[in-house]
């Protein structure tokens, strides 16, 4: 074992999925992906990688477009979704290129079909990536309309044997009652039932998300990505997160 090896920190987690919304991205734009913020997030990454620990992603789509949104501007519901995935799949190329520009070995997988920029997901062949140290990026969502990429995140991090969801938030470092930036007075929960985000509309994922992560008991653990070093230092048992269990 080399020195660097050494150095790192143990973590009871081997394999987690992070999920990150588009917006994440922006940085200080209104719209797309600022470089630098990509670059910033990707070194976090390589932090956790560095320690072992097997990585999946799933980054949203709506710094580019977002399919409800769409939809509600009277554009016909499933187009508006499939275009939304299209956007998932070019912040999972941005990304991809920021981790290898760091050396490390990445696959971006979708779930619709296209060879020239991506593979097609098959579970067997992506367990394999992860076995070999490679960071996959899951794009496209579930590859069906009317769901979310929280319900990807889940149910990719479900068909992975993923011990954890990290949620990574833009401005806010864990599970409120309120809306922290705008409410002084917002609790911060340290934990948090699957049941209690549902019947309190707790804002982490959509319901259909939680009611997965709930049913193959997958805990999720959100923290904010504003913070240097905050997904490395939740993994060796420090910072400040939610988690939300059964």
């Amino acid at each position: 074992m080399s020195n660097a090896e050494q150095d790192q920190p143990s973590t009871t987690y081997k394999r987690v999925l992070l999920k990150i919304s588009g917006e994440a991205l922006m940085g200080d734009q209104a719209f797309g992906l600022h470089p630098p913020t990509v670059e910033r997030i990707a070194r976090e990454v390589k932090t956790v990688h560095d320690m072992g620990v097997e990585i999946c992603m799933v980054i949203g789509g709506g710094n580019i477009f977002r399919g409800l949104q769409g939809s509600a501007q009277g554009m016909e519901r499933t187009t508006a979704d499939y275009m939304g995935m299209l956007a998932t799949v070019m912040n999972a190329l941005g990304m991809q290129a920021a981790l290898e520009a760091l050396k490390i070995h990445t696959r971006v997988i979708s779930a619709i079909t296209m060879n020239e920029v991506a593979e097609p997901y098959i579970r067997r062949r992506a367990v394999r990536h992860l076995e070999k140290g490679r960071i996959c990026i899951f794009a496209a969502g579930t590859g069906n309309p009317y769901f979310t990429t929280d319900t990807a995140a889940t149910l990719r991090a479900s068909e992975m044997s993923c011990e954890a969801i990290f949620m990574g938030k833009n401005g806010v470092d864990g599970v409120y009652d309120k809306d922290p930036k705008t409410h002084a007075d917002a609790k911060r929960y340290d934990d948090v039932t699957y049941d209690e985000v549902l019947s309190k509309h707790l804002k982490v994922m959509d319901a259909s998300a939680i009611a997965l992560a709930r049913d193959n008991n997958l805990p999720l653990i959100v923290f904010s990505l504003d913070e240097p070093g905050g997904f490395r230092g939740i993994l060796a048992g420090e910072g400040t997160y939610t988690i939300v269990h059964g």
